[in-house]
Order: structure tokens, then sequence, then C-alpha cells
């Protein structure tokens, strides 16, 4: 009796260590819901003609406290691929927020228990948008001989010290120029509290300085050094090319965009993980920086309009006391959220022109960093003509994949000029815009990278 009690309580171990789930069936496709012994929930959808591919799918970053699992990017796109016969799958992550040392584990864990169930794939390709594209790329250089081949859409592959940094830097041009007594802590956040009041001081000056000839021109000088697009949502009209006044108007919503979320909320939260401040701006030239910015020019049309000295400003934030980073949290965010650039399998990443949250600038980031590793051969990138942060249509994302299988296919990439990936498009989902235009991304403002790790100024 007590030896078949021992294994009794073996056998709930067991199983209480392997990832359960629930299944769905249709007569299309099997649907199954799980968890993972992380506690993470994984999803996976496999239509009944499966095609031997399966899709990896990386979310995007999720504030929380909701957390479900997402095995692809939106419906529209879901239904054309489960038609198409891919099996898709994707885990929650076993955590929110910057969750990189989570959402590696537990998509793999999700790839393993895809296999256990469904047998082994003959093609898995990693795939994600936004935060999801850094995990993506994650895995692409850890874990290559796990997957064929990656796509990234709209990603964070600049990495997170970089996107630290430049989260950083608009928010302390707003608080040196908008706020200069404000007592608004833009690092060292201890709490969601503190976080929560200092975008909140932030915002309000923000919207002073909106109703001011110089107060727009200082926005706009803030937005420069984010490469904040005068064009970045769809619901926004597109400003004519020398219309300043309205470039700033739509960088303005953007900026509060980012005061709101990025720069406070999800900045305490990365710090928490990181044990500390990972960013910096010690010995950084601001003037330098906007040189090199996608919207310098309205900068300068517009410090010109309100009759303010721009050179005035840029030596007030390069005399402002800096920001120095803790070294053991460069070193935390870095060794988890940073890229080497050796790719050993393809990738190919997408981007919309017209994105404020993650500026098509970081596919800049990415590629220097490939270059340096000698992986270019390895590497495409796209770009489409539409505002706002992962709005592609479901007849750019197919043509995206097409693109990359037949990469896989033929060892070689043919077919990543704009009209070759339009002309997918029109034919994987006539229905929906096809707008991949030839674009060329100016530097990002503060490159960091495992191929450079002096850099970042």
């Amino acid at each position: 009796m007590r030896t078949r009690t021992a294994l009794a309580a073996a056998l709930l171990l067991a199983v209480g260590a392997l990832p359960t789930s629930a299944v769905a069936a249709t007569a299309d496709t099997t649907h199954v819901d799980g968890q993972l012994p992380s506690g993470a929930a994984y999803m996976m959808d496999v239509p009944a003609d499966w095609n031997g591919t399966v899709l990896l799918f990386s979310h995007g970053y999720t504030p929380g406290p909701a957390n479900p699992a997402r095995d692809v990017t939106d419906e529209a796109t879901k239904a054309l691929l489960l038609q198409r016969g891919y099996a898709l799958i994707g885990s929650s992550y076993a955590s929110t927020g910057w969750a990189v040392t989570d959402a590696v584990p537990d998509q793999l864990a999700t790839l393993t228990a895809f296999t256990e169930r469904f047998g082994a794939a003959s093609r898995t390709i990693a795939w994600g948008q936004s935060y999801g594209g850094l995990v993506t790329t994650a895995i692409a250089e850890r874990h290559p001989e796990r997957i064929d081949g990656s796509l990234s859409l709209c990603g964070l592959v600049h990495g997170g010290v970089a996107n630290w940094n430049s989260t950083l830097d608009p928010v302390f041009a707003l608080k040196t120029l908008l706020a200069p007594g404000a007592d608004i802590p833009l690092v060292d956040l201890p709490d969601q509290q503190t976080a929560a009041d200092a975008a909140n001081t932030l915002t309000a000056a923000v919207d002073t300085a909106q109703s001011t000839p110089a107060g727009r021109a200082r926005i706009a000088l803030a937005a420069a050094l984010h490469n904040i697009p005068a064009w970045n949502q769809p619901t926004q009209p597109r400003p004519a090319a020398t219309d300043w006044d309205a470039h700033e108007a739509n960088q303005y919503e953007a900026v509060k965009g980012l005061v709101k979320l990025p720069a406070f909320s999800w900045r305490q939260e990365a710090e928490t993980r990181a044990g500390g401040n990972m960013s910096w701006n010690t010995g950084v030239d601001y003037a330098r920086m906007l040189g090199r910015s996608s919207v310098r020019t309205e900068v300068t049309a517009l410090y010109k309009k309100a009759g303010l000295s721009l050179k005035a400003d840029l030596a007030a934030l390069n005399r402002a006391p800096r920001v120095s980073a803790d070294p053991a949290a460069v070193t935390w965010m870095a060794s988890t959220s940073s890229f080497t650039g050796r790719l050993t399998k393809p990738q190919l990443n997408v981007h919309t022109t017209g994105d404020a949250l993650i500026p098509v600038q970081a596919e800049s980031a990415l590629k220097r960093a490939v270059d340096a590793a000698g992986s270019a051969s390895r590497l495409r990138q796209a770009y489409t003509d539409n505002a706002g942060h992962c709005t592609f249509s479901p007849a750019e994302q197919l043509a995206a994949l097409d693109t990359l299988e037949d990469r896989l296919t033929t060892g070689r990439w043919v077919g990543t000029d704009p009209g070759a990936l339009n002309s997918r498009a029109a034919k994987a989902d006539p229905t929906t815009p096809t707008r991949y235009v030839s674009y060329h991304p100016s530097p990002y403002p503060r490159p960091y990278d495992l191929a450079h790790p002096g850099d970042g100024r």
C-alpha cells in the first residue's frame, strides 16, 4: 500500500510538471488551450490539412494585469493563415511587462508542447510584433537550432539598452526645457505611483507648452530626439511636406503617449527587473543627435518661427545635470535584451515608416549589428508606407511570410523589393492594402548592441 501511495504521489508530481491543455476541435481546425509549468498560458490552432509549417508567434508588450496567450497578430490574418494550412502557436509568457527572461523559455516550451502533441514540423518559423520582435530576434540569435527562419513585424530590434536610452532622451529634453524647476524623477522610479505622478506632472507641462509657439518648438525638439514622425497614426491627416505646424500637432499627441506609458510606467517595471536604472545620457551631445534626426528640418523651422534660439536650447540640454546608469542594471539589460547581430538563419523584418512607439530607425540599429557580425546575407528589411505602430494589413503580412518561405526553400532572397512584395500581397489578399515602398531609415539616435558595447552616446 505504501508503495502504491508513493507511486501515486510521484505520478501526480510528474503530471503537474507537464503542460496542461484543453482541446476544442472543429471540422477544419483543432484548437488547444493549455498551461506550461511556468504558469504561462499557451494556445495552438492546427488546421486539419496542416501543411507541416508551424508559426511560433511572440506577442507584444503587455502591461497587465490581463495576460492572455496569443498565436497571431489579428483575426483576419489568422483566418488566411489557417486556410493556407499553417499551424499557429504562442504563449502568454509567465509574466507581463519586460518579460524577455520568461518569454523566450515559454515560447520554446510551447514549441516543445506542440511537437509532443502534433509531431515534428517540417519547418518552424518564429515571428512576432513590437516587443515580440525582440523576443523573436532573441530566439533567432540564441536558439537557432529550434527554428528555420524568423519574421519581425514593427519589432523592438534595436534591443533593450538602446530602447531605454532613446526613451530617456525626449523626456530629459521636456523636463529641462519645459519644467526646469519641477521635481520630476526620470529614472530610479521606486513604484508605479511615483511613475504616474511624474508622468502627470510632465504631461501638464507639455500641455501648457503646446499653447505657445516656443513651447511647440520645444516639443518638436523632444520628438526629434526620438525620431517621432510627423504622420504617426492612421487617424491623423497626413500633413504636407512643409506644413510644420501640422507636423508638430501630430507629434504632440505621440509625445504625450510616450510620457504617459513608456517613459515612466513601463520604465519603472523594467527597472524593477533590471535591479536599477539601465539607461544614461552622460556624454551625449544633443546638438549632434538632432543633426542626425529624421525630423530636424521641422525643428529648425519651428524655432525660427517662434523667434527662439535653437542653439541656446541645445546648449541648455548639454549643460543640464546628466543621468548616470547603474552598471549592474545595464549588464542585465544588455545580456537579456540586446543583440550580437549574429544570425545563422534567415530573418525578414518589416516596419511601417510612420511608427512613433518603435521608430523605423530601429531597423538601422539592427542592421548595424548584423553587418558588424558578418550576417548581412541573412537579413532583409522591408517598409510599408503607413502611419502607426504595427498597422500592417493581412496582405502585407502574408507577402512577408511568402518571401521568407521562398528564402528558406531556395536558399536565396528573391523578391524583397517593393514591387515584388506588393505583387505578392495583392495575390495573397486582394481585399486589404498593399503599401510596400522603397525606404532607407536614417541612423538610430543612440544604437547599442553587443557588437559595439562601448557605444550608446
